[in-house]
């Protein structure tokens, strides 16, 4: 098996989030309020994931030590670079999750209870426990807790499989277009960050981090078909869990619309 194999199982699930009715719903600030609140999770969940990767193919720890291959530790490397420290659209260093909370805050969108959540963690194993305490909407909490299943059980190429199928680049540029059509319709929400945000993660993802991620995986499985195989098991339901939590977003859109009565 191969990418370009697994791109073809997997397609039919990509499609349907590429054509998902969620885009088309999103008409006015308040629908784009609660898709960011959604949203956000998954900003959060691709960084734990890419620090997962990079704490088992890198070494994070002292003293130093070389780990494992030269090739996937600079392609890990590479990409946590441009995901924890690119450029916001004034030149200053953020991650993509800061850039995400500040173009959040700019729409009017609350960032109160994601930060209350992040900052309730100290380990991978509070997680969990964070989330059965807590009353995050079933789509959130389903697609983390499949996240983090992953992240335990600590094999590199299925945490490969999970960041690299269920990147970021799945929003299409489609999404970009609303947000300009937004932004002239309700000129007092400022959307540019939020613009900016989607079209760099969009160029990075294509030009350079969806390369490099493809090529880590092939470097993790080489020629292990069991390993393959369970990075196609991984990336369909991840794709999987994408799309639930699109229709709990499209759930909640849907119920803050008012019906008229005839």
């Amino acid at each position: 098996m191969n990418i370009e194999k697994i791109n073809e199982h997997i397609g039919s699930q990509r499609e349907v989030l590429l054509a998902h009715p969620l885009y088309k719903a999103i008409q006015t600030p308040i629908h784009l309020q609660t898709f960011l609140e959604h949203h956000v999770y998954a900003v959060w969940d691709f960084m734990s994931l890419l620090k997962a990767l990079q704490n088992s193919l890198t070494c994070t720890s002292l003293p130093w030590k070389p780990v494992g291959n030269p090739v996937t530790r600079y392609l890990i490397n590479e990409i946590v670079l441009g995901e924890e420290t690119d450029v916001d659209e004034n030149g200053a260093y953020k991650s993509h999750y800061e850039m995400y909370l500040e173009a959040m805050q700019l729409c009017g969108a609350s960032i109160s209870t994601i930060e209350d959540f992040v900052n309730s963690l100290s380990t991978v194993k509070d997680v969990q426990s964070v989330l059965d305490k807590n009353t995050l909407p079933s789509g959130i909490q389903e697609f983390l807790e499949f996240t983090f299943e992953v992240i335990a059980e600590g094999k590199p190429h299925k945490i490969a499989a999970a960041f690299t199928f269920g990147r970021e680049d799945l929003i299409p540029d489609m999404f970009t277009a609303i947000l300009k059509d937004m932004q002239q319709e309700y000129p007092e929400i400022d959307m540019t960050r939020l613009v900016y945000y989607f079209e760099r993660h969009i160029e990075v993802d294509g030009d350079t981090h969806g390369p490099l991620a493809y090529k880590m995986v092939e470097e993790l499985c080489g020629n292990d078909e069991n390993k393959w195989q369970e990075v196609e098991e991984v990336a369909l339901v991840s794709l999987e869990k994408r799309t639930q939590l699109w229709d709990g977003i499209l759930r909640d859109i849907k119920a803050q619309t008012i019906p008229v009565n005839s």
